[in-house]
């Protein structure tokens, strides 16, 4: 019952912040963000809570930590906005937050549901995401997107991402997608990926910063977020 309030209690705030973000978007905006980010890592912790005796409950620990550092990345992000001087200190700083957030649940899917006897379903991903990151990167141009100094670490995290997302969705895959946690990582994982694309064209695009374009980048990411904090229900 509580992890259902808390995800009501996010649904909520997460469009309170939109609204604030788009009407406003000043140190409001960013409390109720943080606030929201809080709510997610809450549903982790509590989902987890649920399942103290399962045999996959050090798996939470790698999405709790994944979930904390999303957290401080929203924090950081959001800050960019904020203080124009040091823009690219927090936008950097955001996008490790998120890069470390996603190799920690690569590391946990990887040591609790990866069977090394198929490797196939661990190296197709890792081809897969670094053609993508790659393709990212080389149609900056064509997208009329520009990386500027942003650019290594675009295609680095690109890839951190892309891998976590296929890697879900590979092992799901493996387990005839029976496997909750896996099915609800590689939705989380799907969602983030949007909201990143989404999210490129705000930060090195031009126009692209309008309301629909905060709202849907802000909106998929708690989708992600909140999916795979729900995860923690099934382990």
């Amino acid at each position: 019952m509580l992890f259902f309030i808390l995800l009501g209690l996010g649904i909520i705030s997460c469009v309170v912040f939109n609204y604030l973000r788009v009407k406003e978007g000043a140190i409001k905006a960013l409390l109720v963000k943080g606030f929201t980010s809080v709510l997610f890592v809450s549903c982790g912790a509590v989902a987890a809570a649920g399942n103290l005796d399962s045999e996959n409950i050090m798996f939470a620990l790698f999405v709790i930590v994944g979930l904390v550092f999303g957290l401080m990345g929203d924090i950081w992000l959001d800050l960019k906005w904020m203080c124009p001087d040091d823009n690219e200190t927090y936008t950097f700083a955001g996008f490790g937050a998120f890069m470390i957030g996603h190799l920690v649940y690569i590391s946990g899917l990887l040591t609790f549901y990866a069977d090394f006897s198929k490797p196939l379903h661990i190296v197709v991903p890792a081809v897969l995401a670094a053609v993508m990151a790659a393709v990212v990167i080389l149609l900056e141009k064509p997208q009329k997107l520009n990386y500027g100094r942003f650019k290594a670490i675009t295609a680095v995290y690109g890839f951190v991402l892309i891998f976590m997302t296929l890697l879900s969705g590979s092992l799901a895959f493996m387990n005839g997608f029976d496997n909750m946690v896996l099915n609800f990582m590689f939705a989380g994982g799907v969602f983030f990926l949007i909201s990143d694309l989404i999210l490129s064209g705000t930060y090195f695009g031009e126009g692209k910063n309008r309301p629909v374009d905060i709202v849907t980048n802000h909106a998929t990411y708690y989708i992600a977020q909140f999916l795979i904090a729900s995860s923690l229900l099934f382990i």
